[in-house]
């Protein structure tokens, strides 16, 4: 399996493979794969790798600049992250968290925040100390992952292409 950047080939196979990986999730309102459009649309796209195999895209992830107590600070979302349904739980999405934290950790970035499972995403280094907050969400699904400095403390804000 191949990690590499997104090219614009690959962003019909991005929509299309997003739409698919979340319609079955519960918790999706479905814009996912409308949200990485808009990030790419805006500028905001800052890290967009698909997981590719003999020619198919198997998974894509995106990280997106965030904002904590109204600052920048050198911290990014993750997400959306997308495998092929019939993929899941291979170590598709593991493998593409992994290298987007290195891209990061390369640019100089202080972290990377996302909303998600504890259980899943704790098994790659992020966690919730509950100093992080989003909506109105319970704080453990409020994670991150420190790469330089302190934590964060206060409220997460994503780009705008997660409001539209």
């Amino acid at each position: 399996m191949l990690i590499r950047d997104e090219t614009l080939d690959d962003i019909d196979a991005i929509h299309d493979l997003t739409s698919t990986a979340f319609k079955p999730m519960p918790y999706s309102n479905g814009t996912e794969a409308e949200i990485v459009r808009r990030l790419r649309a805006a500028g905001d796209l800052t890290i967009s790798l698909v997981a590719e195999q003999d020619g198919e895209i198997l998974g894509h992830i995106a990280f997106s600049p965030v904002t904590i107590d109204g600052a920048h600070a050198g911290w990014f979302g993750l997400g959306p992250i997308s495998v092929k349904p019939e993929r899941q739980r291979q170590g598709i999405g593991k493998a593409l968290i992994v290298r987007g934290a290195e891209l990061l950790k390369d640019m100089g970035a202080s972290g990377c925040a996302l909303i998600g499972n504890p259980h899943i995403y704790g098994r790659v280094g992020f966690s919730s100390d509950g100093q992080l907050k989003y909506l109105d969400l319970d704080t453990r699904l409020v994670q991150r992952i420190v790469f330089r400095g302190s934590p964060p403390s206060g409220t997460l804000q994503f780009a705008p292409a997660f409001e539209s």
